[in-house]
């Protein structure tokens, strides 16, 4: 297996219907982010810790097959309801973490558009495709979460 030497961005995007502040609380928020973020079809998420500030640590726990899975980080940007920039790792499968930056903006007609940039260690970088269609995953589980706060 041959490792590239620089980092590979992956980026995905996503307009809501909802307002920018809406979206962008959903991500901090541990009784929502535990529905949409890591979640998957055959897992459940069993803890969400979320210390929501600058430096502050972040931890989801999705339970698969019986194993838990941790995924972690740290806050390093909180610009409401705009920015929110933090740190990725998944430390049962890779001892490096990742960056992944997410940049909200209003659009015109209500709503907002979503766009996250995911930049992967080089370790990573086969990872590539899994993490686009993992984060087009949550995004997409975002909408739902917001549609149904909404009904």
């Amino acid at each position: 297996m041959t490792t590239s030497q620089a980092p590979v961005v992956v980026r995905v995007q996503h307009r809501y219907r909802h307002p920018a502040e809406r979206v962008f609380d959903a991500w901090l928020d541990p009784r929502l982010a535990s529905r949409f973020l890591y979640a998957t079809p055959d897992g459940a998420i069993v803890r969400c810790d979320l210390d929501a500030r600058v430096g502050g640590r972040w931890s989801i726990v999705d339970r698969r097959d019986g194993e838990d899975v941790d995924h972690t980080g740290e806050y390093l940007e909180i610009g409401r309801p705009r920015r929110l920039v933090f740190t990725f790792g998944v430390p049962k499968y890779a001892s490096w973490f990742d960056r992944v930056e997410i940049d909200i903006t209003p659009v015109e007609g209500g709503g907002c558009e979503l766009v996250l940039t995911h930049t992967l260690a080089p370790e990573g970088a086969e990872w590539a495709e899994g993490t686009r269609d993992g984060w087009a995953g949550i995004l997409r589980g975002l909408e739902t979460v917001l549609e149904g706060e909404a009904s």
